[in-house]
This record gives C-alpha cells, structure tokens and sequence, in this order.
C-alpha cells in the first residue's frame, strides 16, 4: 500500500505566470457546478470531485501532467489529486488557497450566480442537527444523541480529510446546475487538447 502524498501547491503569482506563457495549463475546478457557476478562473473546466472519482480512468486519457487543480480552499483539490495519481496522472499540482485566495488577490474571475459553498453549507446543517439535538432533548428525551453524531461525523470528517455531509449537499438539487452533465465535461476535456 503506498502512502499518500502532499500535493505540489502553486502560488497564485506562479499561476498567472503561467496562465500567461506560450502553453498554460489545464484548469479543473472540482467543485460543484453551483459553486463553479457563482465564480471561477477564466478557461478552467468544471470537473466536480464525485464525477472525476468515478470518471477518472477516462479522464486520465485525456490529461497530461500540465493540469493545475482547484477548488474553494486547496482541501478537494488534494483529493482530486490523490484520485488522479491513484488512476496513474501522479504529480498534478492544487492552487494553493483555492478560489478563496484567487478572489482575495484580485486575479481575473468570472462571475456568475452568486451561491453559497460548500463548506458553509456543511456548517448551516451540522449546526442545526447540533441544535436541534440539544434543544429538542428537553422535549424528546434522548434526542441530544443527534448532537453527538453530528459531533462525532465532523470529529471523524477532520480526521479522514473527508465529508460525508458535503458529499450529500453536493448532490442536492441547489447545488446542481441544469446545464451540467458529467459526460459532456469529460468530452470538454477530451476536445480542449
């Protein structure tokens, strides 16, 4: 069993660098089409995380190792990452502080429907489980076992580098785009080059 790697960060100076060579990189932004649809970079393509885990294989055909990963903060990135190099495309690089430190920088972004990520829908939930669970306890004798799931989920997401919540808000309705389809942006990528 190997043991996995840190991503190969890059700057956001070193990416505008690059994206202005002769040959810039390839862009996938792995978040989910509501997030990308809000704000993303310029040229990138939008490869949710869940659609290039399970369509990884394929595209690995259609990528080279000059592709640079982002998504709101860094963390899916590194897992997009991971799910590559797994698929034999090791070594791609994650922009480091994601679409947050882009925006930060005033580096070029395309805007669209503004929505809320990811990670803040995460917190809105798990908060309201925790207190729901708490204050319904005097109601519902018991129900502050709600309170210590979520805790534990969100103990456990720290741990793993994983979230299982966000997975699941990921595939609701808000979170979808009525344009994306997954098998047309695996074909986006197989034409882009």
């Amino acid at each position: 069993m190997t043991t996995p790697t840190t991503p190969r960060g890059l700057t956001i100076d070193e990416l505008r660098t690059r994206l202005d060579s002769a040959n810039p990189p390839r862009l996938l932004d792995v978040r989910t089409p509501a997030e990308y649809e809000g704000a993303h970079i310029p040229g990138s393509y939008n490869v949710p995380l869940d659609t290039l885990r399970e369509h990884r294989e394929e595209l690995t055909k259609h990528l080279d190792t000059d592709v640079v990963l982002v998504c709101r903060s860094g963390r899916r990135a590194g897992q997009a990452e991971r799910a590559l190099a797994e698929a034999g495309l090791p070594g791609l690089a994650v922009l480091s502080g994601g679409m947050t430190a882009w925006e930060k920088s005033g580096a070029p972004t395309n805007y669209g429907q503004e929505r809320w990520d990811m990670e803040r829908q995460v917190r809105l939930v798990a908060g309201s489980l925790v207190l729901v669970g708490a204050l319904g306890s005097f109601v519902v004798p018991g129900l502050q076992a709600l309170s210590a799931f979520v805790g534990g989920g969100l103990a456990f997401a720290a741990i793993s580098n994983t979230c299982a919540m966000g997975v699941m808000l990921s595939k609701m309705p808000w979170n979808r785009t009525p344009s994306f389809d997954p098998r047309k942006a695996v074909a986006q990528l197989a034409d882009g080059r």
